[in-house]
């Protein structure tokens, strides 16, 4: 049998990246589909397309930043996620673990490693822009944290982080998180139905 795909256009910066990703195992068992999950810089694909986070671009117009914190919220109740958490540290620079999900992918536990980090930015808040926090959260949670890190600086890791990301663009993406069914594409947790919909 053939299993469909289905590609995610991820960064750890993105709440509702997370919180796509605590209901899509139920969707991917419904569909029979797999998860390909891209690691992408949600700031250089801001940069790139004129795009910015919604707290940004809704600065003056509070009744539309507070729809998108009450739609938010009705997703988290829906379907109890009762775990998450706002980081207090938001916006979080998510460079270096990003550069560490190139490498967690390159280590063959790309899967793992976004669960920790997820949990870490999502649940437990901690501060994912500062080396030391990182190193000791990835230490404690089953990877080399220091040897990670370190892989973060190879001129391959940083190149591969920045081609994913010129590729997104190049395929029309502005936000995360952004799906792909082939070449069709949905934006934003709210498509999920329509992501269903196209898997099956």
């Amino acid at each position: 049998m053939v299993t469909n795909s289905l590609e995610l256009i991820f960064d750890f910066g993105s709440p509702n990246a997370y919180l796509c990703m605590k209901v899509l195992p139920e969707l991917l068992d419904r569909t029979g589909a797999d998860l390909v999950v891209t690691p992408c810089l949600l700031g250089g694909i801001f940069k790139s397309t004129g795009n910015k986070a919604p707290m940004v671009q809704y600065a003056d117009a509070p009744a539309k930043l507070a729809y998108e914190n009450l739609e938010m919220r009705r997703f988290i109740e829906r379907h109890g996620l009762s775990k998450f958490r706002i980081n207090p540290h938001f916006p979080v620079n998510t460079l270096t673990i990003m550069r560490g999900a190139i490498v967690a992918d390159d280590e063959g536990t790309l899967d793992d490693y976004v669960d920790a980090v997820n949990r870490a930015m999502w649940e437990e808040g901690l501060k994912m822009d500062d080396p030391d926090v990182i190193a000791a959260f990835l230490s404690a949670n089953g990877f080399d944290g220091p040897a990670l890190l370190a892989r973060t600086q190879e001129p391959d890791i940083k190149a591969k982080l920045v081609a994913n990301t010129e590729s997104a663009v190049a395929r029309g993406v502005f936000g995360i998180p952004t799906f792909f069914v082939g070449d069709q594409m949905f934006f934003g947790k709210d498509r999920l139905a329509q992501v269903e919909e196209a898997l099956a």
